[in-house]
C-alpha cells in the first residue's frame, strides 16, 4: 500500500476483498457524520471492505481555482483507489467528494453521490459519462442541487423535497432523522442490487 497523502488517512472496515467500498468525506462532513456512518454501516452488512478518507482540507482550499480543487480531491482518491490494486468497485461520496465524479467515470466504478455539486460543470460532465451504475441524492434546497440536471442524467436519483445541503430539514429535527432514515434506506436498495 502507497504512503497515505498527508491530508487523507484512510480508515478500514473489513469484509470481502474483492469488494472495496471506498468513502469520500464533504469539507467538513467527515466519515462519522450520520449520511457517511450509516452508509459504512449499510456497506458492512452487505459484506464489503470500506476504506474511509478522513482528509483535512488545506487552510487555503476555497481560494483555489476551482480546476484545483478538482485536482486535489481526485489526487486523494486515486490514491485510495490504487490502494486497493482493483478491488475498489464502488465510491461513496459527500458533497466536495463529488469531485471525485471523473475518477468513477474513468474507471467504470459505481458510486453513491450524496448531494454532488451539480452546480460544478466537472461533476455534471463527469456523471454525463459515467456508465457505471450511479446513485445521486440531493436535497431540493440545497442550492448545490440540480433537479432539472439530476433528472437529465440517466442515473438513479432520489430528491428529498425541502432538504438542505446536509440533507436535513430546516428546524424539523424530527423530519431531519425521518429523511436520514429515507437515504439510507434508498442506500441499502442501491448497494444491495450491485450484487457480488
Amino acid at each position: 500500500m502507497p504512503d497515505p497523502s498527508p491530508f487523507a488517512v484512510p480508515t478500514r472496515f473489513d469484509g470481502a476483498r474483492d469488494r472495496v467500498a471506498v468513502v469520500v468525506p464533504g469539507v467538513g462532513y467527515s466519515p462519522a457524520r450520520p449520511l457517511l456512518h450509516f452508509a459504512r454501516n449499510v456497506l458492512v452488512q452487505h459484506g464489503w471492505t470500506v476504506q474511509e478518507l478522513w482528509w483535512q482540507v488545506p487552510d487555503d482550499f476555497m481560494q483555489l481555482a476551482v480546476e484545483d480543487r478538482i485536482a486535489w480531491v481526485e489526487r486523494q482518491v486515486t490514491q485510495a483507489v490504487d490502494a486497493e490494486a482493483g478491488a475498489c468497485r464502488l465510491l461513496v461520496g459527500k458533497s466536495l467528494g463529488s469531485l471525485a465524479c471523473g475518477v468513477a467515470a474513468d474507471r467504470n466504478i459505481a458510486a453513491a453521490w450524496l448531494t454532488p455539486l451539480l452546480s460544478t460543470d466537472h461533476v455534471v460532465r463527469a456523471l454525463q459519462r459515467a456508465e457505471a451504475p450511479t446513485l445521486l441524492i440531493g436535497g431540493s434546497a440545497d442550492k448545490l442541487w440540480d433537479s432539472r440536471i439530476a433528472e437529465s442524467l440517466r442515473h438513479d436519483v432520489l430528491e428529498v423535497p425541502s432538504a438542505d445541503h446536509a440533507l436535513e430539514l430546516a428546524d424539523d429535527a424530527v423530519g431531519s432523522v425521518g429523511v436520514l432514515g429515507q437515504v439510507v434506506s434508498r442506500l441499502e436498495r442501491f448497494i444491495g442490487s450491485l450484487g457480488r
